[in-house]
């Protein structure tokens, strides 16, 4: 006769009547820890996790950044919004990006605008606001690049230098004036 020398545990012979009874797959003891919270999302919802904000698009679960509206204007859809044909034609991409249509919508309006007349004050309107636009941007860049800082410069050895001297504003100002002036006098 021999002498079982290991005395069974709870967890031992609840796993062996599991095994008997052909549930295999439950469990015999019950873990202890952490447990994070779990929450549903319907379709739609934003919620805030870690720092980001989240969403449901379509049953994925996404991240909204701030580049969201950017990823918008960018993607093209399959359709054209006003035609609703497909937008697979060469030019389709860069004219949807101007003009929110396909290629062909945008010859059948220009088309329209010359048969009604209104096709040179249409032209004006795209070419000075295209001036405007550079104007803008060159304001803002002249802008930020006067009031940088340029009183030392690292050489590419490392040294630091220090420069005397700068940028004499009100001469630039000038130039700056002159130049919007320039651009402005090539409106139509």
């Amino acid at each position: 006769m021999s002498i079982l020398k290991k005395e069974f545990k709870k967890k031992d012979v609840q796993r062996l009547r599991n095994l008997i009874t052909g549930k295999s797959n439950n469990k015999s003891t019950q873990g202890i820890g952490y447990a994070k919270s779990k929450s549903f999302h319907k379709e739609g919802d934003v919620w805030e996790e870690d720092g980001r904000n989240w969403t449901i698009k379509d049953g994925i679960k996404q991240n909204i950044t701030k580049l969201d509206l950017a990823k918008e204007i960018h993607i093209m859809p399959v359709l054209c919004p006003v035609c609703s044909h497909q937008m697979k034609k060469r030019f389709d991409k860069d004219y949807y990006k101007i003009h929110g249509k396909c290629f062909d919508c945008v010859i059948d309006f220009e088309h329209t605008l010359r048969k009604l007349g209104k096709w040179e004050d249409y032209e004006k309107r795209i070419h000075n606001g295209e001036i405007d636009m550079l104007a803008k941007d060159f304001q803002s860049w002249f802008e930020e690049m006067i009031n940088e800082s340029n009183n030392s410069f690292i050489t590419e050895k490392g040294a630091i230098e220090k420069w005397d001297g700068g940028v004499d504003k009100k001469r630039a100002l000038k130039s700056m004036k002159e130049t919007i002036d320039y651009l402005n006098s090539l409106k139509k």
